[in-house]
């Protein structure tokens, strides 16, 4: 049993087309207590702004409709750049968010679902801008939880071999996670990379271990899922990789403030 799916799209997102309705249903028919809607922000020319006030109207008549079935928190995944900083916080702030997933899918104005971010760089040099913008991120942006997916650059590269492995990018990858323990914020683990044949969660183990040696105890479990099939998809690989880094809570939220529950409970 698994107590809670912390990154849903639904169609408030422009690349997900199941409705908010259908995604909490499925959720609640797999034995779900709680999940996060967690619709896209991104603030660049590929993405239209969401019509929050629509979102949220939708989400409280759907969170009281199915309030006996499940707990739904209102939640948000804003693509982070460190050029708009003030926006990005301003704009989190302004909404009665439970929780907040910050996520780099774009990197120097440049969208990583495209090609142009890698062209003219090797991959070494391509994942390590990718790794400093992340660190510059953490630093200039306040309003946020958790930092989702991130060592997922590895799924967009150009490269024959896009796989990426923490020793090589070790420094700036600990640093990034000692800031965030240092400013009270965690990170996800994100289950969508088995969708893409790429058999592994982002982070991967080896970043997932070195976040909870370091201190590291903020820690939500996400499928990404943009369709109900995916809910709480390969949790299971989720569960027991947690319990073998050594945690032993999930982070749920409510009010921007972490909750810990036992993860023994829901194994």
């Amino acid at each position: 049993m698994f107590i809670a799916d912390y990154h849903i799209h639904t169609n408030f997102s422009s690349d997900a087309r199941s409705s908010m309705e259908d995604m909490i249903l499925s959720a609640a028919n797999k034995g779900l207590k709680e999940i996060a809607i967690t619709d896209h922000v991104d603030f660049c020319e590929y993405y239209d702004e969401p019509d929050c006030e629509n979102y949220i109207i939708t989400f409280n008549a759907l969170k009281e409709k199915y309030s006996n079935k499940i707990n739904i928190i209102l939640g948000i995944e804003i693509g982070l750049e460190n050029t708009i900083s003030d926006k990005i916080d301003k704009f989190s702030a302004a909404y009665p968010f439970d929780f907040v997933i910050g996520s780099s899918h774009g990197v120097c104005g440049l969208d990583l679902y495209f090609d142009d971010f890698f062209k003219g760089k090797t991959k070494s040099e391509s994942y390590n801008i990718y790794f400093e913008q992340m660190l510059k991120n953490i630093k200039t942006i306040k309003n946020f939880n958790v930092y989702g997916h991130i060592d997922f650059i590895s799924r967009y590269g150009i490269y024959d071999d896009n796989s990426l492995h923490y020793l090589d990018y070790k420094d700036i990858i600990d640093n990034i996670l000692k800031l965030l323990i240092e400013t009270e914020r965690g990170i996800e683990i994100n289950t969508s990379g088995y969708r893409y044949n790429i058999d592994q969660t982002y982070p991967q183990y080896e970043i997932l271990k070195r976040y909870k040696d370091l201190g590291g105890e903020i820690i939500t479990v996400g499928s990404d899922s943009h369709n109900t099939k995916d809910i709480a998809d390969h949790f299971d690989v989720a569960y027991d990789m947690l319990e073998r880094a050594g945690f032993k809570y999930i982070t749920l939220f409510r009010k921007r403030k972490p909750e810990f529950v036992k993860l023994a409970d829901y194994r």
